[in-house]
């Protein structure tokens, strides 16, 4: 990593004006900052790992390349979120498109991904290393709009008002899907939760991501 230490307390808001101001260099700082965020919005939307790096990297590049679109009303987590989560949408609808121009010769279906998504990881040892089989098979399976809930409030941390501005739904609406998603997965994970060790995004996969972004916008690590 750079040598950023002086810049780390910095707010979001000071290190996007010195970034848009030339200083390229310290956009590594808010890769750093969400990373863990996108990879846990990724795999909470069915993405496995290899997919969910690949759409991280495209959501900090769509960033960068928009910031000067970022108009500070909301909070940049929230932004940089949003950006991620149309990447899946967008990603989603393009892999339904073309499975269904491959499969005229039967009927195909896919859940709606605005209210439900069935698609589970199927790389077994990736899932089993960073969050444990059966924790993340109960959450796979759940409805979509449930799942982002539960995924932005209880393993990202955000709090309501940042849930309900990402998804662009009532506080009630998230309270609600909130108490739903957790009746939907008490009976699976209740005695196995642990948001520490849900969705962990480690050291090693956050350098790679800061390696590739920066690549990207012209700026060597």
């Amino acid at each position: 990593m750079s040598d950023l230490t002086p810049f780390e307390q910095f707010t979001d808001i000071q290190i996007i004006d010195k970034v848009r101001g030339g200083d390229r260099a310290l956009y590594e700082l808010i890769i750093r900052r969400y990373n863990p965020y996108l990879y846990k919005i990724g795999r909470s939307y069915g993405y496995n790992h290899h997919d969910t790096e690949d759409l991280m990297q495209e959501t900090f590049i769509n960033a960068y390349m928009n910031l000067e679109k970022f108009n500070k009303r909301s909070a940049l987590k929230t932004w940089v979120i949003r950006i991620m989560l149309n990447n899946c949408y967008r990603e989603k609808e393009k892999y339904r498109t073309k499975n269904e121009q491959l499969t005229h010769s039967f009927h195909f279906q896919e859940a709606n991904s605005l209210s439900n998504n069935n698609h589970l990881n199927t790389e077994e040892d990736i899932m089993n290393q960073e969050l444990g089989k059966i924790t993340e098979q109960a959450i796979s399976e759940i409805p979509l709009l449930y799942r982002m809930v539960f995924s932005l409030r209880e393993i990202n941390g955000l709090n309501v008002a940042e849930t309900a501005q990402v998804l662009d739904i009532t506080q009630t609406n998230v309270k609600a899907r909130l108490s739903r998603a957790k009746a939907m997965l008490r009976q699976q994970i209740e005695k196995r939760y642990s948001h520490k060790e849900l969705y962990e995004f480690n050291l090693i996969y956050c350098d790679k991501i800061v390696d590739e972004v920066m690549k990207e916008i012209g700026c060597e690590p």
